[in-house]
């Protein structure tokens, strides 16, 4: 086999990075309609023809200047691991904004595969996205898949053995040329991405100095930036907008020689909801129909599913064990009010379960259908009267899936109040999809109103802890709303039937040995009477003072 390839899968927000990767791998990685599900790097080891890759699935990119901590990290990965293929997911239906990317990309001399997503939806916009002229004109191959398919593996596979370095790279013309040489020049003749290196230090990349002077010492970059700085200051022009000129000429250029434009759009339902989901007024009721689909369908549908789990295994194997001739301490510590089959595995399974695959299900659909993205701007206005703007919107709506995603995705923010909030708020006030769908059941049983008096009262208190916090803490860098809101479109069933499972799977493994474990802790509490001596000592703050029942102290204490 010999040594490891690496392949880098990289793109805008949004653009099918991990489609691809589960594509090419043949693993499962979160795919949603919206911008970050992907926190982290995932890796997987795969084979093509003879040869082992390791296959990178990265967080969003926008250019190799740096704007964020997960685009640094990205960054740092391909200037540090240097793969020996790169793959870029392009949205057809934004092509310019991943162009300026591909740009960047060509430059580091890597090389590349296009993986160009989304072609349906461009050409129901009316722009045809040639992936054969595009290939000719970059010179490196492109592989087309639409929005709600993946892309063959085995096709797939056959593109990246093609993988070529890029032959139309920008130029930034004859002085600037020679500028980038000079600086070039500096740095080890064995280093790599000398060009682009230089590009970012005449850009004045905040973060790239510090990466220099790890790899090539300080006097080497103290040469470089006492170079940058003489170019800078006898140029009679700004060599920065001159560079980004330049690179939106190039992405123009690719753009009219690779791109065709219809001038009868299909301009339907889709693009009129889309409009208004994320409009002030418009919005506001369509939010609430969204919610009230997800509590009747959460409600209704795990109920009946959990009734026919209890008829059909539940009943009777509790009956079966009853009759079992065993000690009556060994029938109450498999099926008793605290058994390990009642309480634990029944509990997760016939009880949770079915709550939780309809919420993942429901919550699967709106992701896909792209809901999700438009609420961040329907809730853009809320957010910024507690001081958070921008990706902190994203983190939000993360919680709801899971906060350590979102937790993850919040220290991207720039601004130390902006992130103190976010992380506050997901953790104080934002249930996760499995406390969320759970508690709509529960409160449901009681009736709608419930439903809203729970909720509004958590929404209450976190406006409120946000507006304090927004008022104490003091601002350090203005945050700024930017966000690649997607097209609504109709999800593919079968991506959210798949996303449903792996998030199932993975609660399951969590939930079920703590499920059992804590079956055997209330077990225990019980028979040695410390479950009722607790009760008795706590009875007038739950039951007279609470007004709730002795028994739910079982639920505390699992809590």
């Amino acid at each position: 086999m010999g040594k490891i390839k690496k392949i880098a899968i990289v793109g805008l927000p949004n653009t099918g990075k991990s489609q691809i990767f589960n594509s090419l791998t043949g693993e499962y990685t979160t795919v949603a309609n919206y911008p970050g599900t992907t926190i982290e790097m995932k890796r997987s080891i795969v084979s093509i023809g003879a040869q082992e890759y390791e296959v990178i699935d990265t967080p969003s990119l926008h250019c190799l200047y740096i704007h964020s901590e997960e685009e640094l990290a990205v960054r740092d990965m391909l200037f540090s691991e240097q793969p020996d293929v790169i793959i870029q997911c392009i949205d057809a239906t934004h092509h310019k904004q991943s162009l300026m990317l591909t740009a960047d990309l060509m430059e580091l001399g890597i090389p590349m595969v296009i993986a160009l997503n989304a072609v349906d939806e461009s050409l129901r916009k009316g722009l045809w996205v040639g992936s054969a002229e595009l290939e000719k004109f970059l010179g490196v191959p492109v592989v087309e898949s639409m929005a709600i398919r993946s892309v063959g593996k085995e096709e797939l596979k056959k593109t990246v053995l093609r993988a070529k370095k890029g032959a139309a790279a920008p130029s930034y013309g004859g002085s600037t040329e020679n500028d980038i040489a000079a600086i070039s020049a500096i740095f080890p003749e064995d280093a790599s991405f000398k060009r682009k290196i230089a590009v970012l230090l005449l850009l004045r990349d905040p973060f790239i100095e510090k990466f220099l002077e790890i790899k090539y010492g300080k006097e080497t970059v103290s040469r470089a930036i006492e170079e940058v700085n003489k170019i800078r200051h006898r140029a009679k022009y700004d060599i920065g907008r001159l560079i980004n000129n330049r690179r939106g000429h190039w992405v123009e250029n690719v753009s009219l020689q690779c791109v065709k434009k219809n001038k009868m759009t299909d301009t339907g339902f889709s693009h009129y909801f889309t409009y208004a989901s994320r409009h002030p007024v418009m919005g506001v009721p369509i939010l609430l129909v969204f919610m009230a689909a997800v509590f009747f369908s959460v409600v209704h549908t795990s109920v009946a599913i959990n009734r026919f789990l209890e008829n059909l295994v539940v009943i009777p194997s509790v009956h079966f064990v009853k009759a079992l001739p065993l000690p009556l301490f060994w029938t109450d510590f498999l099926v008793g009010k605290h058994g390990i089959l009642t309480l634990g595995i029944f509990n997760a399974l016939c009880t949770v379960l079915p709550i939780l695959s309809t919420f993942f299900f429901i919550f699967g659909l709106f992701e896909d259908s792209g809901y999700i993205a438009n609420f961040c701007v329907l809730s853009k206005r809320i957010f910024e009267s507690i001081g958070v703007t921008g990706k902190a919107i994203t983190s939000f709506v993360l919680g709801f899936a899971c906060k350590t995603m979102a937790t993850l995705n919040a220290k991207a923010l720039k601004s130390y109040k902006e992130k103190f909030i976010t992380i506050f708020l997901i953790a104080f006030a934002i249930p996760c999809s499995a406390q969320m769908g759970i508690s709509m059941v529960i409160l449901g049983k009681i009736g709608i109103l419930a439903c809203v008096i729970a909720f509004g009262t958590l929404g209450v208190f976190a406006l409120g802890a946000g507006l304090i916090l927004n008022a104490v803490l003091k601002e350090e860098v203005e945050s700024c709303f930017i966000e690649v809101v997607p097209p609504m479109r109709l999800p593919g069933i079968r991506a959210v039937l798949v996303k449903t499972y792996h998030r199932i799977v993975d609660f399951l493994k969590e939930a079920i040995p703590i499920f059992m474990a804590s079956a055997v802790m209330l077990f225990i509490f019980d028979k040695i009477g410390f479950l009722d001596l607790t009760k008795k000592i706590l009875d007038p703050v739950i039951v007279r003072w609470m007004g709730l029942p002795r028994d739910i102290l079982d639920v505390f204490m699992l809590a």
